[in-house]
């Protein structure tokens, strides 16, 4: 017998708008970031804790920016492992993101990983 995975319950993640929230859509969610076919988002004034969200190949995954944990969704190891690298080495850029995105004020772009 199949193993039924229970739905992800999250505000701001609905599996029929791509990552999307109650108000937004992903064609309105800030990209700031997209390399390898990954797509990096973050909403204005989302919930706690920091992160941001991934599209790649119609997978979809919030991350956690402190501890670059997954804390829904799920990637494949190699875009996991693509993401993880590049969120490493632009924490603060990412944290600075965060801010202004709470703050309602427009995203800076953050260099793709190369």
């Amino acid at each position: 017998m199949a193993r039924r995975v229970p739905k992800i319950r999250h505000p701001c993640y609905d599996e029929n708008r791509a990552t999307a929230g109650p108000t937004e859509d992903a064609s309105t969610m800030p990209e700031i970031s997209r390399f390898f076919g990954i797509v990096v988002q973050m909403y204005y004034s989302d919930h706690e804790p920091p992160h941001f969200h991934v599209r790649y190949s119609g997978q979809k995954a919030l991350i956690a920016i402190e501890t670059l944990a997954v804390l829904r969704g799920q990637l494949s190891p190699r875009a996991l492992g693509l993401v993880t690298e590049w969120a490493a080495l632009h924490r603060a850029d990412l944290i600075e993101d965060w801010d202004l995105a709470r703050a309602q004020a427009q995203l800076r772009p953050i260099a793709p990983l190369e």
